[in-house]
């Protein structure tokens, strides 16, 4: 018989399932809470990854990954002359990069880099509940929180979307930078990732990528870096201005320390490598200017071409290489010629005062010190130039201190008797002054040099001044900021490379460059064109006889009346051609103009380049229309080409950052040129003959004729140059404009001197051969040393004939005619002369203009 059960095991056992049953629920529900908490944030995530993925930047194909990087210029020997850039990136493959560097950047950076998925999930959170919280309260800040890998992620952003949007103090940009981080751990190595990374974090100073901030901060290669410049590179990303070695080296120097703190603590250096670095001092040296330093001029006009051709963007993001006509050491040459000899033009047209006055305690305390802290404690150097103060003139007049910081120099009369005032009417020579007191007062603040005691006297200086210059640490010369400028251009005709070129004194102080933006008169150097038209056109001969003998000319329309007159103010009467030029005679010059036509000169001048209109009236014959000098060069050079004109370059070759090439104008026979190049250059020039602008026959005449210049006329002093050289002088009427357009078989150069005003014209007596001429030998000796020049012989195969002729009638010469009246000329074959000279020398029927033409 069943036993009955007792109340009290039944609800013993009511209460147990319910019991059970309870447990079950609170797990069951905790599983679903769990399961809807992590739904809902999957599709939290995922509703915010498709809500902020769209038009995000995206992951580069890092073989085919392409930053923006600085273009270098260089000169024909792979001198580096410029760089140009919106950021001075130079990529550097992963494979080279220190190991030790990597592990800087990574142990104060993120030293979980080689463990996380690209995002610190937690510095992230905190970062953007700080931010919503920072929005609330209406602060605006943004907080960081960001990977090695997020920094590349913004990184690539900023190269995709531009700076301002890529660095939005937004939770939104915040959200987009963490999901492309995201992408790039997926698609890419860590080394890939630290690959973009370190080639492009900013590291200031205008440094992006390791690479380019070693040589900003050291000038060196990333694998020349010692452990300590590798820890002071690493410790710039956080805050590039604040940890500055430049500006606040204390600052830098801390930072450095806890690099190597952490490189150590993650076991990366050991203690000895850490102490010995963290003793190092912090030195750093600017990275160069080479634009300015080097050839500003020049590498402008570089940058302006290649901006006309290939556009700005490339010129500053795409890397080029561009290779320049830049002969370096003919620039370097040309640069110096023209700071020394400019200074001594603009000497003798006078002195124009001194920089200021420092007059009273206060004023020349504040100079000295201005003075000591430039100096920084270093010796006053020869041939430097200095700011000092006139503290003392004695001895008659004979000589003056001059304080220079802490230190004194002496400044005899003899480095100043050029300082009279400004008198363009003054023959220079003639107006040296006598008396230091002329020029100069006390507490007079100027420019001086230091020389040599030997560059100031003949022998030894005077007693008076010798004993004064005892104890004074420096003899002294007085100098000013030249107010004159200058132009010269010097092209290799036969490679068409413009080897050098100066467009001014100071690229700094005034970017024009009159080279190529100044039109100026070129007085009598334009005469060789007009004599070549002649030649070429009206069969005349280098005997060909003109009257110098006075003319006028009236303008009844204008109501004007010129009369042209020789620079001597005087007229010899019949002249040959080549006693015209060779003499620069006005009046010859001006008739030839006329007989070959206004209309037709025109014409003659467009062919030889000149862009500027020649003026419709007789005037241009003697260069009253401007010119650049970049084309008066080029078309000089057409002479020394036999005829032919072509382009010269500034620019040889081009090439994209991969190293294809872009432009290629390099000669056959440029040594520093690749083999390759050479070769493709010498088949171009199989169908590159140029356009023909004189016959060679005409070519070689006008040479001669220049030739005649400089060894017998106004271009007498470029003999000094002890190499065969043709050239001719130029001076405007107003002496506002001084020439001396010259060459060589293996260089033309042009160099031009004057004022970029007219404020008044230069002084008396200022002319090419005197202002210009010096300027241009000073550059050519040192630019052909050791490179011989052959004489202009006549080229093979010309039709020409060379006769002695009597100048003064342009027969023939006879065994009768006195040598000095004798002038070896040369001859299209059919056009000599066939009479012989008389005894007397006179052939009237041989006059080509009468005296009223």
């Amino acid at each position: 018989m069943r036993k009955k059960k007792t109340t009290s095991t039944f609800m013993k056992r009511v209460f147990q399932v319910p019991r059970r049953s309870w447990r079950r629920r609170i797990w069951n529900a905790f599983v679903f809470l769990s399961l809807t908490v992590v739904t809902a944030g999957v599709a939290g995530v995922a509703a915010v990854y498709i809500e902020f993925s769209p038009g995000i930047a995206e992951v580069p194909d890092v073989a085919g990954y392409h930053p923006p990087i600085l273009t270098e210029v260089f000169s024909t020997e792979g001198v580096l002359v410029g760089e140009f850039y919106e950021e001075r990136r130079k990529v550097i493959p992963y494979e080279r990069i220190p190991k030790r560097l990597v592990q800087a950047f990574v142990a104060s950076e993120d030293s979980a880099f080689f463990d996380h998925l690209g995002i610190d999930l937690v510095g992230t959170a905190r970062a953007a509940y700080k931010t919503v919280l920072a929005k609330m309260l209406g602060s605006g800040s943004m907080q960081g929180g960001s990977t090695l890998t997020q920094q590349t992620a913004k990184a690539i952003m900023i190269n995709a979307e531009g700076y301002k949007a890529a660095t939005a103090k937004t939770l939104r940009r915040k959200i987009r930078e963490a999901i492309l981080a995201f992408r790039l751990e997926v698609a890419l190595s860590k080394e890939e990732i630290l690959y973009l990374y370190l080639n492009n974090v900013y590291l200031g100073h205008h440094s992006y990528g390791i690479q380019s901030a070693a040589e900003n901060y050291f000038r060196k290669g990333v694998a020349e870096l010692s452990l300590a410049q590798m820890a002071l590179i690493a410790g710039l990303p956080q805050a590039p201005s604040k940890y500055s070695p430049f500006r606040n080296p204390e600052n830098a120097k801390r930072r450095r320390g806890y690099v190597l703190r952490r490189m150590y603590e993650e076991g990366m250096i050991g203690e000895a490598e850490r102490r010995e670095a963290e003793e190092a001092p912090v030195e750093v040296h600017n990275v160069e200017d080479v634009f300015h330093e080097f050839a500003p001029y020049y590498t402008e006009e570089v940058r302006r071409y290649v901006v006309e051709r290939w556009g700005n963007p490339a010129l500053l993001k795409a890397g080029l290489k561009v290779f320049t006509a830049m002969d370096a050491e003919k620039q370097r040459i040309a640069q110096e010629a023209v700071l020394s000899e400019l200074l001594s033009v603009d000497k003798r047209q006078g002195y124009r005062g001194p920089l200021k006055r420092a007059e009273g305690g206060q004023a020349q305390r504040e100079l000295d010190e201005q003075v000591k802290k430039v100096l920084a404690g270093a010796p006053l150097k020869e041939g430097a130039l200095y700011i000092g103060r006139v503290v003392a003139m004695a001895g008659n007049g004979q000589w003056a201190k001059v304080k220079i910081g802490e230190e004194e120099g002496l400044l005899p009369l003899s480095g100043m008797r050029w300082a009279r005032k400004l008198n363009p009417d003054q023959y220079y020579p003639n107006a040296l002054i006598s008396k230091i007191s002329a020029a100069l007062r006390l507490d007079d603040v100027v420019v001086i040099r230091v020389v040599e005691p030997k560059r100031l006297f003949d022998g030894e200086p005077p007693a008076e001044v010798a004993r004064a210059a005892e104890g004074t640490k420096a003899w002294l010369k007085l100098e000013q900021e030249p107010e004159l400028q200058t132009a010269l251009v010097s092209i290799d005709p036969h490679r068409r490379y413009v080897v050098a070129m100066v467009g001014g004194y100071d690229f700094d102080a005034n970017e024009f460059n009159r080279a190529f933006q100044a039109c100026r008169q070129p007085g009598s150097s334009f005469k060789p064109f007009v004599y070549a038209a002649a030649l070429e056109q009206l069969k005349w001969t280098q005997a060909t006889i003109l009257v110098d003998s006075p003319i006028v000319y009236d303008d009844p329309e204008n109501e004007t009346r010129w009369k042209p007159a020789n620079y001597g103010q005087n007229f010899v009467g019949d002249v040959t051609l080549r006693t015209a030029i060779t003499l620069s005679m006005n009046i010859p010059a001006v008739k030839t103009f006329i007989a070959v036509g206004v209309k037709p000169m025109e014409e003659w001048n467009a062919r030889f380049g000149f862009s500027t209109p020649l003026n419709a009236d007789f005037s241009a014959a003697l260069g009253s229309s401007c010119v650049k000098p970049i084309e008066l060069a080029n078309a000089y050079t057409i002479f020394g080409r036999g005829g032919l004109k072509t382009p010269s370059w500034m620019v040889r070759k081009i090439e994209d950052r991969f190293g294809r090439t872009l432009e290629d104008h390099t000669a056959y026979d440029d040594v520093w040129a690749p083999l390759t190049d050479r070769m493709a250059a010498g088949y171009a020039a199989l169908f590159e003959e140029g356009e023909r602008v004189l016959s060679k026959e005409t070519a070689f005449l006008t040479t001669d004729l220049l030739r005649s210049v400089v060894r017998e006329g106004t271009g007498a002093p470029a003999q000094a140059l002890k190499k065969p050289a043709a050239g001719k002088t130029g001076t405007t009427n107003d002496s506002f404009d001084a020439w001396f357009a010259g060459f060589t078989q293996g260089l033309v150069t042009v160099v031009w001197v004057g004022y970029d005003k007219n404020e008044h014209p230069l002084g008396r007596y200022e002319t090419g051969g005197r202002a210009a001429l010096p300027l241009w030998l000073s550059y050519m000796k040192g630019a052909l040393e050791g490179y011989p020049q052959p004489e202009f012989d006549p080229p093979p195969g010309l039709n020409l004939i060379r006769l002695r002729i009597d100048k003064n009638n342009g027969l023939l010469a006879s065994s009768g005619t006195a040598p000095r009246d004798v002038a070896e000329m040369y001859f299209v074959k059919g056009t000599e002369p066939k009479q012989q000279t008389s005894a007397r020398g006179e052939v009237d029927s041989h006059r080509f203009f009468m005296e009223n033409p």
